[in-house]
């Protein structure tokens, strides 16, 4: 099937200090519009730091979210809008979308989100994906929802369709209450990557949904990540079952809108990308019961200029990994590459961004992200959603536009 992709050396990267990278004191040169500039047909050629990258448009689709590889070749893809889409192991878009999906509230920012392949789905063949739910008795209320369905090769239709979880967050009902510090709308900072781990276990990212107050409650469904198994129920070793007052399905608290999940195959350690407020984007190691301090902890300022009640080093609280902005960096999806195609990037963390490219970062033999960034794709103006290795080695992006796209990351010549 078609994978290609290329890449830019950047400027103007991030130091790291401590093990957090510092919040810049200037913008990047030339940085793209957050809204997105027009792509165009490819392909694309690009030098790195370790040679030539070949990027290639594989598929135009609408704000394409998440990206599944199928076994027999091929992939499925989420459109934010609310569809679920085919691409075969030729590169061909199916033009239908895959129909079974339930209801779902699409406006803003909400809508359909991660996708991840049940572990054993070359015998089961069941699709989980992450979804705004709505309320059918009022409409501008909604939820996050985690869903599953069958789907067979060249099916038209998901069966067996029913959720897995519905969080507690279900929030939009007018009038919205009091909140502190200028947060957004309902509409708005509902995570909703998913990840199975190589134990089988789902994770699953819940956002503050821009009502920070009830993330620190250990009972609520709101700022977590969580982990359960693959009928939605809680499994064993979660750091708090059994404890009155808290949720057991919670594996880590303290998020405002995580967005990007992966695992580190080689140190078994799961990572995270989270939007914060402004100049706080954060990537965070998650730690089993760990709280990553939103919304009394954050190295951003609130949406209303207010500094929070914690910058970083709070008792109790893990500070993140990496830090940005301002400006705002905005990140999408991340990974750790373990193919064979791009030998010199064994290792390497990736991380997309909406604003300052793609991001390829060097690590220790522990996992962590060393030095400065490369700065890849920038002058592309992308708002860089997800990045995902295929099968073959090769790295797959997303770009969360209206004309968003599908585009596949090989060596170039």
């Amino acid at each position: 099937m078609i994978w290609r992709f290329g890449f830019t050396a950047g400027v103007a990267a991030l130091a790291l200090a401590s093990g957090t990278a510092s919040a810049q004191d200037e913008p990047a040169p030339a940085r793209p519009m957050f809204q997105g500039a027009d792509l165009g047909a490819g392909p694309w050629d690009f030098h790195t730091e370790h040679g030539p990258i070949h990027l290639e448009l594989v598929a135009g689709l609408e704000r394409p979210w998440g990206i599944a590889f199928l076994p027999e070749g091929g992939m499925l893809v989420t459109e934010r809008v609310g569809r679920l889409r085919h691409i075969d192991a030729d590169g061909t878009l199916d033009p239908q979308p895959i129909g079974g999906l339930p209801a779902m509230y699409t406006f803003g920012i909400a809508g359909l989100k991660g996708i991840a392949l049940h572990p054993d789905f070359e015998r089961n063949r069941l699709v989980y994906m992450a979804y705004s739910k709505v309320d059918p008795d009022d409409e501008q209320v909604s939820t996050l929802a985690v869903m599953r369905g069958r789907w067979a090769p060249g099916s038209q239709e998901l069966t067996d369709v029913e959720d897995i979880f519905v969080a507690d967050t279900w929030y939009g009902a007018q009038p919205l209450p009091e909140r502190c510090c200028g947060q957004g709308p309902a509409f708005g900072s509902y995570g909703g990557r998913l990840l199975f781990d190589p134990d089988g276990y789902l994770f699953v990212t819940s956002g503050d949904r821009n009502w920070g107050e009830q993330v620190q409650d250990p009972a609520s469904h709101y700022g977590k990540i969580f982990r359960m198994t693959d009928e939605g129920d809680v499994p064993p070793g979660n750091p708090w079952v059994g404890m009155e007052g808290h949720e057991p399905l919670t594996w880590s608290t303290g998020h405002r809108n995580p967005l990007g999940l992966a695992y580190n195959s080689a140190t078994g350690e799961l990572w995270e990308s989270e939007f914060g407020p402004r100049g706080g984007d954060e990537v965070n190691r998650i730690l089993r019961g760990g709280n990553y301090g939103w919304i009394t902890v954050t190295q951003g300022m609130h949406y209303d200029g207010q500094q929070a009640e914690g910058i970083r080093n709070v008792e109790g609280m893990i500070d993140p990994v990496l830090v940005y902005g301002p400006p705002s960096f905005n990140p999408g999806n991340l990974m750790f590459y373990t193919g064979g195609l791009l030998e010199d990037w064994q290792g390497d963390m990736l991380l997309g961004s909406f604003t300052q490219g793609l991001l390829r970062y060097d690590t220790d033999n522990t996992g962590m992200p060393i030095g400065e960034p490369e700065r890849l794709l920038q002058e592309m103006g992308q708002r860089w959603r997800d990045v995902q290795q295929a099968p073959d080695g090769s790295i797959y992006l997303l770009t969360d536009q209206v004309e968003g796209a599908v585009l596949r990351l090989t060596p170039g010549d």
